[in-house]
């Protein structure tokens, strides 16, 4: 009986130890500010993956390819300094938003608008 326990506590202890520290053991990828980061094939695929599904012609802005820097830029989504632009605001804090994009996902799109949210 008692070896029964303490195997069964053991079997907790393993359990609760390995899964509280995989918690703190991950950090997400952290994306390098100075390289260039291209809105074509680095945001737009963001885009087309996470946000077209609702941002159509119907709803501002408009993210369908070809049609979402254009939208971004003269409706006002991207400013700086880019932790203040109306895009990333929605995307770090709107529930809505929160968590159709991951955080490397995010600091693209905060690096792409620091760097002028260039249509490259």
């Amino acid at each position: 009986m008692l070896r029964q326990l303490l195997a069964a506590l053991m079997v907790i202890a393993a359990f609760g130890g390995l899964s509280s520290c995989e918690k703190y053991s991950w950090m997400p990828e952290k994306i390098d500010p100075i390289i260039p980061v291209l809105f074509q094939t680095e945001i737009q695929p963001i885009f087309n993956a996470k946000c077209v599904s609702c941002h159509t012609s119907i709803r501002n802005p408009d993210l369908r390819d070809g049609k979402s820097y254009e939208s971004l830029t003269s409706g006002e989504f991207v400013n700086q300094p880019g932790k203040s632009s109306v895009l990333y605001l929605h995307m770090t804090t709107n529930a809505q938003h929160i968590q159709r994009s991951t955080y490397p996902e995010k600091d693209l799109v905060l690096n792409w608008i620091n760097q002028g949210a260039l249509n490259n």
